[in-house]
């Protein structure tokens, strides 16, 4: 028997079967067209979401404000004479609550005996206020909270540059080690006790981070400190640049 009648006895002429053929292939390539529309519509919502949140971080930002120095500067003493004393002047205006948190732990004595745990001169910044600075264990810089809520961030279109005093907080972060992601919106808002102080334009900043200060006097001290000798492969000074005390006076 050819092939040509075994095709007739079941049915499948040369004709059927390029119509089966055809009505296939198109049901094949309708499913993969709504497969790639759904992936297509799903990362544009990403997309879409992404750009909605940095326009509600945008909007968020304090623009076009002149500081305006509070009637309090705070006054930081350095355990060694040789690292001098630092003056910030602080803006309300601009941070009114970071203002209110850093004159609440300076008059609880809070910052005392703490250390510049962190300094960067290539990026430019000297980091201190962490509690957890207060022990000899490098790991856990820059972890310490005070026994506060984290304060939300209040940001403005103050540029970070020499002498910028801003809150730091914690960085975004995808989900790992069992811990919840942290989106760049979330992470604004866990500003606490800690602060840099930065010695150039750090551009990487700017809008990121509430400034709430300026350095009046000392920031040559600020240099000194962002020079001392750290341990091997970290940006902690050894040994420790220890705050004696902080104090509120009246603004010169």
């Amino acid at each position: 028997m050819n092939r040509q009648r075994l095709r007739a006895l079941a049915g499948l002429t040369p004709g059927r079967i390029i119509v089966w053929t055809t009505l296939t292939l198109c049901i094949l390539s309708l499913a993969f067209s709504q497969a790639a529309c759904s992936g297509n519509k799903t990362a544009s919502r990403d997309s879409d979401n992404a750009n909605a949140d940095e326009a509600a971080l945008d909007e968020s930002v304090k623009k076009g404000v002149k500081p305006v120095p509070d009637a309090e500067v705070a006054v930081f003493e350095m355990e060694d004479p040789g690292y001098g004393r630092i003056v910030i002047e602080l803006y309300p205006n601009l941070a009114p609550k970071m203002v209110e948190r850093f004159k609440q732990l300076i008059k609880e004595g809070f910052y005392n005996g703490t250390a510049f745990h962190r300094i960067n001169p290539e990026l430019g910044i000297i980091q201190g206020g962490d509690p957890l600075s207060k022990d000899d264990n490098p790991l856990n810089d820059g972890t310490g909270d005070s026994p506060y809520p984290n304060v939300p961030g209040e940001m403005s279109d103050i540029p970070y540059e020499r002498g910028i005093v801003g809150a730091a907080r914690k960085g975004a972060r995808p989900a790992y080690g069992g811990q919840p992601a942290m989106t760049e919106k979330e992470a604004r808002d866990t500003a606490n006790c800690q602060f840099y102080i930065t010695l150039k334009k750090v551009p990487d900043f700017d809008r990121k981070y509430t400034v709430f200060g300026r350095v009046i006097e000392g920031i040559n001290n600020a240099d000194i400190i962002s020079g001392a000798p750290v341990d091997g492969g970290s940006e902690r000074p050894s040994p420790r640049v220890v705050i004696k005390g902080v104090t509120l006076q009246p603004h010169p």
